[in-house]
């Protein structure tokens, strides 16, 4: 059987993935001293992915960090994502990477994991909502497709109705609701055994995993407030948050509003983790289809104009061409 031996550079890039590749990267991480697996500059140029770091809303003091994509201009639209537990920006740089020039994404290390402040846990998600403000600030004009990753979508629900007029449409990826699939229970049970020996990342995202399910008051009440576009995509093969947790909440949430739900064959929890394309589809499809407000008026304008017996049609004197 033929075998191809990875080149240097793949080698270079490969990151332990998935929930106990993320465990051991925060081990590793804790003993080398490091805040992240390894530093993305060694992967991408800083014009590519570039770390950030930015003073966290709600008075608390903290600095926060974060990937993002340097752009000359402001592109239309900028993809704020919310990771989730534990919270490592850097496993979103290949999505980074591959984003196309006219999109913007900024993806954050949340309160208490990695290169952000504090060292303590923060399991309130209004206080990580809170927190976490300051990245929809930004150029008027450019809309803004909020993505809450696991655990982080709850907290980025929260966002989402705290400031209705910055979000144009909310991504609910892979999220975690409450109830573990097993991989998760496990490994929950086991952090919870040796939280006082475990990293401060994995301590941290044990505590607010375990402690999540009386959390969900406040999404369910932050989703009834929403007016954007709410879409739920989820892994087939998630173990870590079930696909019928999440089909669950989608139609219990129909009462209040509506929910897209769509489900990824093949996919697990971490949709990030590649294939990247599929991820950046899916992306690219809850970010509302626009017509500019002339083609709106033209449109409406024929419509009217089909509508009525011919000749009994004007435009008002405003609209009228010239000649």
């Amino acid at each position: 059987m033929l075998t191809t031996t990875p080149t240097a550079e793949q080698v270079r890039r490969i990151r332990p993935k998935g929930v106990l590749g993320l465990g051991w990267a925060s081990i590793e991480s804790a003993i080398s001293g490091r805040t992240e697996h390894r530093p993305t500059s060694i992967d991408y140029p800083d014009s590519v992915v570039r770390r950030i770091s930015f003073e966290a809303g709600g008075g608390c003091g903290w600095r926060l960090s974060a990937l993002t994509t340097p752009r000359r201009q402001a592109p239309p639209w900028r993809i704020v994502v919310i990771t989730g537990a534990p919270s490592w920006a850097e496993y979103w740089a290949p999505v980074l990477a591959a984003l196309p020039q006219d999109r913007e994404m900024i993806v954050v290390d949340r309160p208490g994991y990695a290169a952000s402040e504090p060292l303590a846990c923060v399991p309130d998600i209004r206080d990580q909502a809170r927190a976490l403000a300051p990245l929809l600030d930004g150029p008027s004009g450019q809309k803004i497709l909020l993505v809450g990753q696991s655990y982080g979508a709850a907290i980025a629900s929260l966002m989402a109705a705290d400031q209705p007029g910055r979000v144009a449409s909310l991504v609910l990826l892979s999220s975690y609701l409450g109830e573990s699939g097993p991989t998760a229970r496990w490994l929950v049970e086991l952090g919870l055994r040796f939280r006082g020996v475990i990293p401060r990342d994995l301590r941290n995202a044990v505590i607010e995993v375990s402690g999540q399910a009386t959390q969900m008051t406040f999404m369910r009440a932050a989703l009834k407030r929403l007016n954007m576009p709410v879409h739920l995509i989820h892994g087939e093969q998630d173990d870590f948050a079930p696909i019928a947790v999440a089909e669950k909440f989608a139609s219990e949430s129909a009462a209040d509003r509506s929910i897209h739900f769509e489900s990824v064959p093949g996919a697990n929890h971490f949709l990030n983790d590649g294939p990247t394309e599929v991820l950046l589809r899916a992306l690219e499809a809850s970010i509302p289809d626009e017509t500019p407000p002339v083609g709106r008026l033209s449109a409406l304008l024929d419509w009217i104009g089909s509508a009525i017996q011919p000749g009994t049609f004007r435009l008002p004197w405003a609209l009228q061409p010239d000649g």
